[in-house]
């Protein structure tokens, strides 16, 4: 079974920035939408971020629009979360996903990865 493997969560400091990476364990994965939720502590997972693979439309979640940046390297088929701006509300364990049947956009992921923690200090 194909799985997604986050890298990239850490430590930074409000106003700083980090960059996620996922990567698919087969290089032959294929998908149509990829994108990225969070869950904070005693919180529902919330939508972040999603990259269509079709036609490259974007989506961002009100809370993340202006400040992150979701991306994919075609040759690497690596999916990146540029995040700037940061702030202690960003502080969540982010969670990589795909849509492995056809789709244009959607945020219905049928494929997730293990999560990587992002903390960020005031």
């Amino acid at each position: 079974q194909v799985q997604l493997v986050e890298s990239g969560g850490g430590l930074a400091q409000a106003g700083g920035s980090l960059r996620l990476s996922c990567a698919a364990s087969e290089p032959t994965f294929t998908s149509y939408v990829m994108g990225w939720f969070r869950q904070a502590p005693g919180k529902e997972r919330e939508f972040v971020a999603a990259l269509s693979l079709s036609d490259f439309s974007t989506r961002y979640a009100d809370s993340v629009k202006g400040r992150f940046t979701i991306s994919r390297d075609n040759n690497k088929n690596t999916l990146y979360l540029r995040m700037n701006r940061l702030k202690p509300e960003d502080t969540a364990v982010y969670y990589c996903g795909a849509r492995t049947t056809r789709a244009t956009m959607t945020l219905n992921f049928d494929t997730w990865g293990q999560g990587t923690q992002v903390t960020v200090s005031s």
